[in-house]
């Protein structure tokens, strides 16, 4: 399996990340709500978690009734993931920039991918493994970093052009580089459509009131501007 881009970043905060991850305001109080209004009902449905991390949403999903996979290409957050729902997800190693042979066409009825495509440089290739593998109406839902908030965080001198960019996570208690690649809103939609899906929402989220317990300076500034954005599309033949 090729190394991901973040791979030595997850391995130095995958322990503090699995520790933080249902109170870290950005991903429990920003993040997830957005994410799960998005999601329907799952019951009886197979679903992949791709970019599990530490199983956060495998949980919430299995809890809801689905046949859970969770997948991500660092062997730490698996092992979280694994430690948080036990024998209740299958979990596999993977990179999603890498062809998901182990996974046959038409196999889930959908697909979670919480802050993930962010790390695949080229979306389209990534896209069209989860067009594969999802069945005919199976929806995909994914946040990333806003494209607008990236653009002008990371100082991009080309809006359109794909970059590879890096920024220094302080929330986790010990400083880290994350590398990542900033992607323009038309590549992301692009990505999207030439890949048979249909975009049947956007959503620039906002923070809950539990946001604002927690970091009132962060949640006055989400007010105005947005740090991720939410997509959900639906695979059409």
């Amino acid at each position: 399996m090729k190394e991901s881009l973040p791979q030595k970043a997850y391995d130095e905060l995958a322990d503090s990340y699995a520790e933080l991850i249902d109170t870290k305001p950005h991903n429990a109080y920003y993040d997830r709500p957005a994410m799960q209004s998005l999601v329907f009902d799952v019951k009886g449905k197979k679903i992949l978690d791709a970019g599990c991390g530490p199983g956060v949403y495998t949980e919430w999903l299995i809890n809801q009734g689905a046949d859970v996979v969770g997948l991500d290409a660092n062997e730490k957050m698996i092992k979280h993931a694994i430690a948080r729902n036990g024998d209740r997800a299958r979990f596999i190693r993977a990179n999603l920039e890498e062809p998901m042979t182990f996974f046959h066409r038409d196999m889930f009825d959908g697909i979670l991918s919480p802050l993930t495509i962010t790390y695949c440089k080229d979306l389209k290739r990534t896209f069209s493994e989860f067009s594969r593998i999802l069945k005919n109406d199976g929806w995909f839902v994914f946040s990333t970093e806003h494209p607008f908030f990236s653009y002008g965080n990371n100082k991009i001198e080309n809006y359109y052009n794909t970059k590879e960019v890096s920024c220094t996570w302080t929330g986790f208690h010990q400083p880290v580089e994350m590398k990542s690649y900033y992607h323009s809103l038309g590549t992301i939609t692009d990505a999207l459509t030439s890949n048979g899906f249909v975009i049947e929402r956007i959503l620039e989220p906002k923070p809950t009131e539990e946001f604002a317990e927690n970091d009132r300076e962060g949640y006055n500034k989400l007010l105005e501007f947005p740090l991720f954005i939410c997509i959900r599309a639906v695979k059409r033949s």
